[in-house]
């Protein structure tokens, strides 16, 4: 059974851009949330809500979330409300923030697009062509996982556009 909700995860996200006063529309929030879910997986070896997501043309996108902000379209959330996780939980959504939160949305985008779970759950169905497959919480925990070699690449080359070596460098980053 997961911790939390996608929902509550997405509200902590948003009242947090509000509270640092910095806005956040619907296509940077997904990334977050994404990302939330894909280390948390990785790192704790069970999912941080049970909501899925989906490899769409834009990335991962968790439908449910996409349903509730889509009339906001590119312009940012303003509805907001507090939500209160256990304290664990916030310190990782916090670590989240700061390591991707830096990021604008397209390039959250095609970092997610160059990743093996969106990859893998497109199967070689065309970049822009629509798609509902499902990406695999497996897949997400594999990729996510630390390496067990011990090496730690340095936290900031999370820029890196290279797959392998980002992957490696976002792990140490979050960790």
């Amino acid at each position: 059974m997961a911790e939390t909700t996608a929902n509550a995860v997405a509200d902590y996200i948003i009242c947090f851009y509000h509270q640092h006063g910095d806005l956040i529309a619907n296509l940077k929030l997904q990334k977050l949330v994404y990302y939330a879910q894909a280390w948390y997986l990785g790192l704790y070896n069970k999912p941080l809500f049970d909501e899925e997501f989906q490899a769409w043309v834009s990335g991962p996108v968790q439908p449910e979330l996409y349903e509730r902000f889509k009339k906001y379209q590119w312009n940012p959330i303003s509805e907001h409300k507090h939500v209160v996780l256990p304290e664990h939980i916030e310190e990782h959504l916090q670590e989240i923030i700061q390591v991707y939160g830096k990021y604008e949305a397209y390039y959250l985008e095609r970092m997610t697009q160059a990743e093996e779970p969106w990859i893998k759950a497109r199967a070689g169905i065309p970049l822009d062509q629509s798609s509902n497959a499902a990406i695999s919480q497996g897949d997400m925990q594999r990729f996510y996982q630390p390496t067990s070699d011990g090496e730690e690449k340095e936290a900031n080359s999370a820029e890196s556009n290279s797959q392998t070596e980002g992957k490696d460098s976002r792990k140490a980053a979050v960790r």
